[in-house]
């Protein structure tokens, strides 16, 4: 007969997974982390001299970057070097977080030895280490939906009843936990999350914030079309590299 106990080291294993604590770290790495951490949260605040707008880093990759399914940054670290088909090129962890700079956060590439950029790579890093008797993190990515046609209209309609609580009637967000799905403070034209497929799975498996799973894929669609349709600020083509 199986026994649960808690020296039993297979009850250990069936832990699930979820973010440790920094406190086992050295003291130089714990408050790099920490700092990365922060940066993440609450980008606009600690990294304003990268950002135009009031998108951070945990805007779309929730939860600090653990929800699943989310845009998780997860194993991000092992993933690292991948080929990038918008860049069409590998690309390295750090050319990935300069393109967050510049696209989802409309901003300027980080100092690639500076501080912010080893604090958010110490981040990433650190979350991505293995868990010991853990399950093993699932999620990465977002879920796929099948193509669709979006209804713009629908879309307006959508986002009134059920975003712009949150989002702001004009998409301007509210501080500081929703960011402005459009204007001046916005994500640009380059980033991902500009794509209506893209928005579209970040929307249906994820939105409304406290009533995740409403939508429809196909409202989803919808709503993700009436956001492109929306003005943002466009991508400063100086910053092509990433």
């Amino acid at each position: 007969m199986r026994r649960w106990g808690p020296f039993w080291p297979d009850r250990v294993a069936q832990e699930p997974w979820r973010m440790e604590r920094t406190d086992g770290l050295l003291r130089d790495r714990r408050e790099l982390v920490e700092y990365g951490r922060q940066l993440f949260n609450e980008t606009p605040v600690y990294g304003s001299r990268w950002v135009k707008g009031r998108v951070a880093c945990r805007s779309c990759h929730l939860e600090g970057g653990i929800a699943a399914y989310a845009a998780p940054v997860v194993g991000s670290a092992q993933a690292y070097p991948q080929y990038s088909t918008r860049a069409r090129r590998t690309i390295t962890l750090e050319d990935r977080v300069q393109e967050c700079m510049t696209r989802s956060e409309n901003g300027v590439p980080l100092d690639s030895d500076g501080r912010e950029m080893k604090a958010l790579l110490a981040y990433i890093d650190w979350l991505s280490e293995p868990h010991a008797g853990q399950r093993k993190f699932v999620g990465r990515g977002l879920e796929k939906l099948p193509v669709m046609v979006p209804v713009v209209g629908n879309g307006a309609r959508v986002y009134a009843a059920q975003c712009a609580g949150c989002h702001g009637e004009n998409g301007e967000g509210r501080r500081p936990q929703f960011p402005p799905l459009w204007g001046a403070r916005a994500f640009n034209d380059g980033a991902g999350m500009n794509g209506v497929d893209k928005m579209a799975a970040f929307v249906q498996a994820n939105m409304p914030h406290n009533r995740k799973g409403i939508l429809t894929a196909q409202e989803a669609y919808d709503v993700a079309g009436f956001l492109h349709a929306q003005p943002r600020p466009a991508f400063d083509r100086t910053n092509e590299r990433f």
